[in-house]
């Protein structure tokens, strides 16, 4: 409870400070850089744990709000786009194993889920079963979170002109009791219901999944109040901060700097296919970049959402591209495998 009540206060003071300074983004920014700096430091700071994975229930209930029979009947315009995702994913893994292999001398497990552009916490499972290095897979993917959330913004706003400062939502007090209450049970119920069943991204999806059911069917017609989405960035911002707890000087040097380079290499891939979608129609130019941005789902939701992009073509990108690393990269990593242990038998 001390290391977790530092933590708090320091993201606190972090919140505070980029407020008064008028920083874009105060409640996600504000605990991601004091926390970050603070882990650096090496000061004895603790994540949150269920209370960030409940925060990050909000986001999925947003999203699923955002759902409705207009974003539905604008899924096949979606579908040339969408269809770019396993050409996106597979030329990151023909490109990021090898760097990773050759270059920064990973062993090869730890080089393909370093890769691999899924959320954080999946790739870190799924490698650790395969062999691969934990420690290293969860700095390199928290490297590019940082990067992707922190640089993300900066280019929306000089190189798109868009504001970050569309409203996130109605204040709690203007919205119906009844359907506050009806998202907080969605909320509850889409996350365990989720976990039980094994859901990938539970906490998210879950509620996605539930709430986009009561939208569709016209049960609740608002996203959740503006306090509790500023939660659940408090929360996020905390979350990337503490995973460089403990980072050695070596760490630093080799895995955080090989996560630095990597997040350029997903940069230009990232950019080419936004690029190509906005040349042919087949989106607009911000939804195109928040779409193939190689960011963590619910940092990109937060971003879709003060940005007022088109949360469903976004999300719907998003998904497609977790369903395919998460599905795809133990069974790849599996022919892999046992392709080595063949040509090793023979």
């Amino acid at each position: 409870m001390p290391r977790r009540g530092l933590t708090f206060a320091l993201a606190t003071l972090g919140t505070a400070l980029f407020w008064l300074l008028d920083l874009p983004l105060p409640f996600l920014f504000g605990p991601m850089a004091f926390c970050l700096a603070g882990a650096l430091a090496h000061l004895p700071l603790k994540g949150f744990g269920k209370i960030s994975v409940a925060a990050r229930t909000v986001l999925g209930v947003a999203v699923g709000a955002s759902i409705t029979p207009a974003v539905i009947s604008e899924l096949p315009r979606m579908a040339v786009s969408v269809a770019l995702i396993p050409l996106f994913i597979g030329l990151i893994a023909l490109i990021g194993v090898p760097f990773f292999r050759k270059l920064w001398g990973f062993d090869g497990p730890t080089a393909y889920y370093a890769a691999m552009p899924g959320g954080l916490q999946d790739m870190v499972i799924f490698g650790t079963e395969a062999g691969a290095n934990p420690r290293v897979l969860s700095l390199v993917h928290a490297t590019r979170v940082l990067i992707i959330v922190t640089l993300a913004p900066f280019i929306l706003s000089h190189f798109y002109g868009v504001g970050l400062t569309n409203p996130i939502g109605a204040p709690a007090a203007d919205l119906p009791l009844h359907e506050l209450l009806i998202m907080v049970a969605a909320a509850w119920i889409g996350w365990k219901g989720g976990e039980r069943i094994k859901l990938f991204g539970a906490s998210i999806l879950g509620p996605m999944i539930v709430t986009a059911v009561l939208s569709l069917t016209d049960v609740i017609h608002a996203r959740p109040p503006a306090e509790a989405i500023l939660v659940a960035q408090f929360f996020i911002g905390c979350g990337i901060g503490v995973q460089f707890l403990g980072v050695t000087w070596r760490e630093l040097t080799r895995v955080v700097a090989a996560g630095i380079a990597y997040v350029m290499v997903l940069a230009i891939l990232a950019a080419g296919f936004s690029g190509l979608v906005t040349a042919m129609g087949l989106g607009a130019p911000v939804e195109a970049f928040l779409a193939f941005a190689p960011g963590g789902q619910a940092e990109m939701t937060v971003l879709a959402i003060v940005t007022g992009a088109d949360l469903g073509f976004v999300i719907t990108h998003h998904l497609t591209r977790i369903v395919i690393v998460i599905i795809g990269a133990p069974v790849l990593a599996g022919v892999v495998a046992r392709n080595r242990k063949g040509g090793t038998d023979g």
